[in-house]
């Protein structure tokens, strides 16, 4: 069985860190070169990067903040936010990306899956997916429908459909993020991971909502993920990336070993 991924996601908004509910109310919780170094040394598998505001500002993302962070970090780095060509994603991969992460701009122009899987590889190539449970119906059978704009935008589009879409295009990936828990600490909504996770043949990355250790073991287990995105538990110093992986490997769930002496002097780690 691969390894299950722990993945701090840094939302940046005016080049800070910020974390809010439900896509609202959002603070500002830090600098993100500093955080993504610090989790790095945790031990985390991936850092995830999201200009949350780049799509309905209508912006390009902040490349200067992506070259600091890759210079920071040697795991690898995916950045969100306002890519909207070829050239958008182009540009942060150059910057130091390993991988692209697009959203609104995919909905926008399906095409740009395609394109970017065709330019870059689908393994460069994350499907990220904002998602909100609605009523069941002819137009949305799964009951979960895709926004976009950073929550603002309803798309009327299927999550369940999409995220087909998605993988024949070419993604490699899907991160499914649930609106309705994001920020709230209650646990990932395992229902929309499952259906997701056992309707495609690609990595599913879990994201919204992890509040404690055992919602990571839930969407491991109950959620079938493969990765999990993890924001306010690390944030505000309430667990560490290096805790949450012994958790998860004394019940059992394969991860990734910590490799380099930085992460085993964290608060937490394994010993």
């Amino acid at each position: 069985m691969l390894a299950r991924r722990i993945i701090p996601c840094l939302d940046v908004r005016a080049g800070k860190v910020t974390k809010g509910v439900r896509f609202l109310e959002n603070v500002d919780v830090g600098d993100p070169v500093a955080m993504a170094r610090h989790y790095y040394e945790q031990g985390a598998d991936e850092i995830v990067f999201y200009d949350i505001t780049a799509s309905n500002e209508r912006r390009g993302i902040m490349v200067e903040v992506v070259r600091a962070v890759a210079r920071e970090i040697f795991i690898p780095l995916t950045v969100g936010g306002g890519l909207r060509t070829v050239a958008d994603m182009r540009a942060v991969l150059l910057a130091g990306a390993d991988k692209v992460s697009i959203d609104s701009g995919a909905v926008r122009d399906p095409q740009l899956i395609t394109q970017g899987a065709r330019e870059f590889g689908s393994q460069c190539v994350v499907l990220s997916m904002q998602v909100k449970q609605a009523a069941a119906g002819a137009h949305l059978p799964a009951g979960y429908e895709v926004v976009i704009d950073g929550g603002r935008t309803f798309t009327g589009r299927d999550a369940l459909a999409w995220a087909r879409e998605g993988e024949a295009r070419g993604a490699g990936e899907l991160c499914v993020n649930s609106i309705d828990r994001d920020g709230t600490a209650e646990g990932y909504e395992l229902r929309l991971t499952r259906l997701i996770s056992e309707a495609v043949a690609i990595p599913v990355i879990a994201s919204g909502g992890a509040g404690e250790p055992r919602h990571l073991l839930e969407a491991f287990t109950e959620g079938a993920a493969d990765a999990a995105l993890v924001a306010s538990m690390l944030h505000y110093g309430q667990h560490t990336v290096a805790g949450l992986k012994r958790f998860l490997a004394e019940r059992g769930v394969p991860v990734r070993e910590l490799a380099w002496p930085g992460a085993a002097r964290q608060p937490g780690a394994p010993k």
